[in-house]
């Protein structure tokens, strides 16, 4: 083959794949018409299942509209979707998580939502928890829509494993001392061998905020680390002696050794209480006992606040269909998109008439507390505004409070060993 006829048939290949490119292209951007809006989410089966199907009576009724759901794993999520705005290939919508979003605020990437905001009547930010809409709001502008709120003040109880230990069910307005004492009834020890824990919570940050200590001085803009101050040691203590010192809640190592997942260890009775968000609930109905939810305790001063999650839906700058897609954000954030969510008990509404109606804080299935997280919102904390606060966590903290957690070094040693390094890392930022 000549050098001429060569170069003459790769330019006709590149003409193909132009035409071919420009084909798919079209053909993704509408169905039957219909401009294509692609949405980027995470979620477990019964998650995927839920949300995608959450808006199906207003897809319908907006054909001229159709929504493509692309489910991406919440490992690595961020990286996943900066590198495909990178290579040209982003979807128009991206589902957020509150701490992720501080990744995506600060590489620029979203659009400014108040315009849209501002000429469409049927929206208003009055209809949401303030907490989790500023958290959403940067500089003046709302990047992010909220779809639910999800403070981590769920305790889960298993109230059969309550009735048969004769101990009352925990109370919204009980103290750090009364949890003690409930986790060391529900513990049991045979041979030297805890065969029960009274309690397992992952969210050590609780007692920290919950003793009146904090990460940093300031969440929004965070100058210094404040936890090696007093509040913030003394609430980490109690977190540990419950591991150490009580032995009601197993050390990481005998967590792994015994090989089954907190939700197993607490629907077969292994595990009296643990930690966590709302979110556990799907799951959990699928078993068969009996259970409930309480408030996180508060301290002895009467102290409470606790650690938050949360997801909103936002609109990429690089989207071409950007109307469309605030039509979708306002579907998926709206009232019957978060009635459904409600409704499966996978998430607390961030419609406040939502989250006090009849499809979760008047709904009946389990939890039936499930309205105690209306007003744990008002004492949510959210993670420093810093983009890079959870590498912070990774390089600093985590590998100091592993040694912690199994014994090997003090809380106040930990704590002020790492607080030079945060603060040289803050500076940085």
């Amino acid at each position: 083959m000549s050098i001429r006829f060569s170069q003459k048939f790769f330019s006709i290949l590149i003409c193909l794949l132009l035409v071919f490119q420009n084909g798919c292209a079209k053909k993704e951007s509408s169905t039957n018409g219909a401009v294509t809006v692609k949405v980027a989410f995470w979620g477990s089966p019964e998650e995927i299942e839920i949300i995608t199907n959450s808006i199906n009576g207003w897809q319908q009724a907006h054909p001229n509209i159709h929504v493509r759901f692309e489910h991406t794993p919440f490992g690595g999520y961020v990286s996943k979707i900066l590198t495909r705005i990178a290579g040209g290939a982003a979807p128009d919508v991206i589902c957020t998580e509150v701490n992720y979003f501080v990744s995506f605020a600060s590489k620029g990437v979203l659009e400014n939502l108040n315009p849209y905001i501002e000429k469409d009547k049927e929206f208003s930010k009055a209809a949401f928890f303030p907490e989790v809409l500023d958290r959403f709001t940067v500089n003046g502008k709302l990047l992010a829509i909220p779809r639910d709120t999800a403070p981590f003040a769920c305790v889960f109880y298993n109230k059969e494993m309550f009735d048969k230990a004769g101990v009352p069910y925990p109370t919204d307005d009980w103290t750090w001392e009364e949890f003690l004492d409930k986790a060391k009834k529900l513990t049991k020890e045979s041979k030297g061998r805890i065969t029960q824990y009274g309690f397992y919570g992952w969210a050590w940050k609780n007692f920290i905020y919950g003793n009146g200590g904090a990460l940093v001085d300031n969440v929004a803009k965070p100058t210094k680390t404040l936890i090696d101050q007093p509040e913030s040691i003394e609430g980490l203590q109690f977190y540990v002696d419950l591991i150490n010192k009580y032995k009601v809640m197993p050390t990481p190592v005998a967590l792994t050794n015994m090989g089954m997942g907190i939700d197993v260890m607490f629907a077969s009775g292994k595990l009296a209480m643990f930690l966590s968000g709302v979110w556990e609930t799907p799951a959990l109905r699928q078993r068969n006992f009996k259970w409930d939810i309480a408030m996180f305790p508060k301290n002895a001063k009467g102290v409470r606040k606790f650690g938050t999650g949360g997801s909103g839906y936002c609109i990429l700058k690089s989207s071409k269909h950007k109307d469309a897609a605030w039509e979708v954000i306002k579907a998926l954030t709206g009232a019957e998109g978060q009635k459904e969510l409600a409704k499966r008990g996978l998430a607390q509404p961030a419609l406040i008439n939502i989250a006090e109606g009849p499809d979760w804080a008047e709904n009946t299935e389990a939890p039936a507390n499930k309205k105690m997280l209306n007003q744990a919102v008002k004492y949510v904390v959210y993670d420093p505004f810093v983009s890079n606060w959870s590498e912070i966590e990774s390089k600093y903290l985590n590998e100091e409070l592993d040694l912690v957690f199994n014994g090997r070094e003090t809380v106040s040693d930990a704590l002020r060993k790492v607080a030079p390094k945060i603060n040289a890392a803050l500076a940085k930022s």
